[in-house]
């Protein structure tokens, strides 16, 4: 029963990460630019979060100052570039085809694994990612030669998105072996909102802060779709392995392509379809025989997901 539920949850949660574009395109819809919805996701998020580790346990607010250095990677340089590139691609893109080439980041953690680790590249790993490649060959309509392409800018930004969330996991293997999970998550969007907020121009939005849809909004991007499903997918993960919350998590994409499709009347073709379906494989290849001791655990890497 407790592996039920615990399930239930990692669903629960991947499915409130795939619901993150409800909100970004309704901020675009009141006038917000991508780097503002970056801003306001880095502090509302931080906001719950401190004061959930204030009732959870404060000695987790406590690090070294010589320890920036990792927030400094996973805050400014994955999770500030990451959001920016994501949230772009939405807007240059579709929320579909956004969502699943972000999925590409398991792709580039074993790349970043291989160049940095020296990690060994399995017959399992490349199967992978070159069904990754595959996959992303057929949602950006390169294979087969059609003429519904997404533009050379929406595959950078899809691309560097994925690129820039699989840094995370590198610079949060090195975190992690100093610090609980909560700690970097916290510290994360932090250092994030920090860097982030002064190149935002936030202030020059704070007219429409009067809109209460605006607040809504806010609460969702930072609680709903970033704080509630990290406590739930961390839930989940204390009580069955990290290879199958990982495979349960590829909901979030299906989430995300479902919402463009029944809220905002995305379409796209058979091939993109079959796309998405091949990257969602390649990570469930990549995740089949991960244990809690792969290059960075599932909580960790997961977490920050849009």
């Amino acid at each position: 029963m407790e592996n039920k539920f615990a399930i239930l949850y990692i669903g629960a949660g991947a499915a409130l990460w795939g619901i993150i574009s409800i909100f970004v395109t309704y901020f675009y819809e009141l006038g917000f630019t991508p780097t503002q919805v970056v801003a306001i996701r880095a502090l509302s998020a931080s906001i719950f979060l401190v004061f959930y580790v204030i009732i959870k346990n404060r000695q987790l607010f406590r690090i070294k100052v010589s320890d920036s250095k990792y927030f400094i990677g996973t805050g400014i340089f994955s999770i500030v570039l990451f959001n920016w590139c994501l949230f772009s691609a939405i807007e240059e893109t579709s929320i579909s085809i956004a969502s699943i080439l972000l999925y590409t980041a398991p792709a580039f953690v074993t790349i970043f694994s291989r160049l940095i680790f020296k990690e060994s590249l399995s017959s399992q790993k490349v199967i992978a990612l070159v069904t990754t490649f595959i996959g992303c060959s057929f949602v950006i309509g390169i294979l087969p030669n059609n003429n519904e392409t997404i533009s050379l800018y929406g595959l950078i930004l899809g691309l560097g998105s994925g690129l820039f969330y699989a840094l995370y996991s590198i610079f949060g293997k090195f975190a992690l072996k100093k610090y609980h999970s909560l700690t970097i998550t916290v510290y994360t969007f932090l250092f994030a909102a920090i860097a982030v907020t002064p190149f935002s121009g936030i202030w020059n939005v704070i007219p429409l802060f009067s809109d209460i849809k605006v607040w809504f909004y806010v609460i969702g991007l930072g609680f709903l779709s970033t704080m509630l499903p990290f406590l739930l997918y961390t839930k989940g993960l204390n009580k069955i392995e990290s290879s199958t919350a990982s495979i349960i998590a590829t909901i979030e994409p299906v989430v995300a392509s479902l919402i463009g499709f029944m809220i905002f009347q995305e379409k796209l073709n058979l091939w993109q379809y079959m796309g998405i379906i091949l990257v969602i494989a390649a990570v469930i290849i990549t995740s089949k025989k991960s244990t809690k001791k792969t290059l960075v655990p599932d909580e960790l890497s997961i977490e920050i997901k849009g």
